[in-house]
């Protein structure tokens, strides 16, 4: 090779690596820096002017959540797709996730979204869930961890509580910052016309999981008759866990919730209230919503719950057919209308300061048994209180009497 030729391709070496260098400085520039100083700037202009960050517990938790590999199932992003948007609710904006380092966003859905799990569900349920999923979820595939307890779903371990209380913190900074944190962001997207950006504002709920209880809301109108033998299967696979096989309330998963889940079995329910129930879920307890179920299965689920009621006979067991009717309406006046309501519909002046709604009587009737047992012992986990220190037996007798005859049922059925 002569002298030249060697120059020459030394030359082009060099060129070669300097462009090499060039092109890799460019790449980090274009495809790394100036992205990330328009994603900053984006987070700054769109993101409250004071993000909460998280707390020490909070921390740890979050430790705890990629150690135990949650993000391999669960994903936290809810994407800009009309198919999330329906069953978790707004999609996220980039400013929620500002303090991930390293992200959880996940790839998979085997299991529900968590971007929004904060709010949907009571920590006693996520204690019960993780420690027994099949305690709670019969269906589910989730593997226990068991590991993060000290033997009972009620006894958490320091990472237990903390892997408890980071899924708790998601969501909450946006739900914090709404609506004038919602205000802002639409304006400062500047992007009146981009329909895909629009999707994050659309939204009526923040967290749309069909899981998540509230207080009240619309129940769309069922089909009249559902199929009891599909909502027996339903119940066996989805509620049996709490409620136990013959709805008696004694599932594997109801010593670890408070309040302990219903003995439907004990009480006398209206179409509506079990429909409602199921729609809206009951907040203040661990009984979800199941908004994501078609209606044929809500009313099968229905004709299911109301089969467990117990018969007139086991009413007459209980020796508390007849009573002083105005003596019971005395005692509920007195003790009773400003939680349950004058009428017993349970819209009593407190009701709406209590944690979970007071019993609506006109739509759900309790068996004699079951109403003596509230009076005298209370409702754990509820604002229900024992009233023995207060009311006669004579007056406990009356007003068990006055509450059951409450009950009116849905608009067909004739009052008793």
């Amino acid at each position: 090779m002569s002298a030249q030729s060697g120059r020459t391709v030394r030359m082009a070496y060099l060129v070669a690596s300097v462009a090499g260098v060039v092109f890799f400085v460019v790449s980090v520039v274009l495809l790394g820096v100036l992205p990330t100083r328009a994603l900053n700037a984006d987070m700054r202009a769109m993101g409250p002017a004071k993000l909460p960050a998280l707390t020490a517990s909070e921390q740890r938790g979050r430790i705890v959540y990629a150690r135990e590999g949650c993000a391999y199932c669960h994903t936290q992003q809810v994407r800009y797709v009309h198919a999330d948007m329906t069953r978790f609710g707004a999609p996220t904006l980039a400013w929620e996730t500002q303090f991930d380092f390293p992200h959880m966003w996940g790839t998979r859905r085997i299991g529900p979204d968590l971007a929004r799990e904060g709010g949907t569900r009571p920590d006693d349920w996520q204690f019960a869930h993780l420690y027994a999923p099949r305690a709670v979820v019969p269906l589910s595939v989730m593997p226990s961890y068991a590991s993060l307890f000290e033997g009972a779903a009620n006894r958490p371990t320091n990472d237990g509580r903390a892997l408890v209380a980071y899924l708790a913190s998601l969501g909450r900074a946006r739900e914090l910052a709404a609506p004038e944190g919602e205000a802002r962001a639409r304006e400062a997207c500047h992007c009146p016309d981009d329909e895909m950006a629009q999707m994050a504002f659309e939204m009526k709920e923040l967290n749309a999981h069909p899981a998540r209880a509230r207080r009240t809301g619309a129940v769309p109108a069922l089909p009249s008759a559902g199929d009891r033998a599909a909502g027996l299967q339903l119940y066996a696979n989805h509620c049996a866990g709490c409620h136990g096989a013959t709805g008696v309330g004694d599932g594997p998963g109801a010593g670890g919730v408070r309040p302990r889940p219903s003995n439907l079995s004990a009480h006398r329910y209206s179409t509506g209230r079990i429909a409602e129930t199921l729609w809206n879920g009951v907040a203040g307890t661990s009984m979800p919503a199941w908004r994501d179920q078609p209606l044929d299965r809500i009313a099968a689920l229905v004709a299911a719950v109301q089969s467990f009621s117990q018969s007139a006979a086991l009413e007459e067991q209980a020796g508390l057919r007849t009573a002083d009717d105005d003596r019971g309406a005395r005692v509920y006046a007195a003790n009773c209308a400003q939680c349950h309501g004058e009428r017993g519909a349970g819209d009593g002046f407190s009701a709406t300061s209590l944690a979970v709604a007071p019993t609506n009587f006109q739509k759900q009737q309790p068996l004699p048994s079951a109403a003596l047992r509230a009076l005298t012992s209370g409702i754990d986990g509820t604002s229900m209180a024992p009233w023995t220190t207060r009311l006669s037996d004579a007056d406990i007798t009356a007003v068990v009497h006055y509450v059951r005859s409450l009950y009116t049922g849905d608009a067909k059925e004739e009052r008793r």
